[in-house]
């Protein structure tokens, strides 16, 4: 019986799967679950979303700066590696196509709400440890700070932001951001470096503008 992606819906695994996966020292990597799911084992496809939805989501929410559109992507994201499984390839790279999903799902999803970005709870955008030692004075610094960082962020270009996200968020290499955009890694790198230079810019100007009086 066909499966419809569009009626799949993904939730975190039972404890037992999860336990498992994780104690098992011989578990497939991506690109073998993946073959597997291209050849009908679909339930192998939740081994792939319990590794790539967290990571998947922070590219999607720094990249939309929008929390809820970004569980909705996730969730898309995964209907369309099952729909469009058979054309997964051999050679390919998982992160890669995973990622090239997402960045196909976030451009649908600008040109159906045909707006930019706005910045977003800069929680969304970064972890900041919550430091036991740190006074009240210190975390609010912190907190103003990764406020600033994530509008500097948001008044990048689209391409700026998306190749840092990719790049110092979800740890992408130069060579895997040259194959997922389609460039040589030597323009990765030279972009890589132009959005980070853009967005330090852009975030000292912010801090030194006047911030109003209370």
């Amino acid at each position: 019986m066909p499966v419809s992606s569009s009626q799949f819906t993904f939730a975190t695994r039972s404890p037992v799967a999860t336990l498992a996966a994780s104690d098992d020292m011989d578990a497939p990597d991506d690109h073998d679950l993946m073959l597997a799911v291209r050849a009908g084992e679909i339930d192998r496809l939740g081994d792939l979303f319990e590794r790539h939805d967290r990571a998947l989501f922070g590219f999607l929410v720094r990249l939309t700066s929008d929390s809820e559109a970004a569980e909705d992507l996730v969730q898309i994201v995964f209907q369309r590696i099952l729909k469009y499984r058979h054309t997964y390839r051999d050679e390919g790279r998982f992160s890669a196509w995973l990622y090239h999903l997402a960045r196909r799902a976030a451009a649908d999803h600008f040109r159906r709400s045909a707006r930019v970005p706005t910045p977003s709870d800069p929680a969304d955008f970064a972890t900041v440890s919550d430091d036991a030692s740190a006074g009240a004075d210190e975390q609010a610094a912190r907190a103003d700070e990764l406020a600033l960082m994530q509008t500097a962020l948001n008044q990048l270009s689209n391409d700026q932001r998306e190749i840092l996200v990719l790049h110092r968020f979800q740890h992408l290499k130069h060579e895997e951001i040259g194959r997922l955009l389609n460039i040589s890694t030597g323009t990765a790198k030279v972009r890589v470096h132009r959005a980070l230079t853009a967005l330090r810019d852009q975030f000292f100007r912010l801090r030194r503008r006047p911030q109003p009086a209370l």
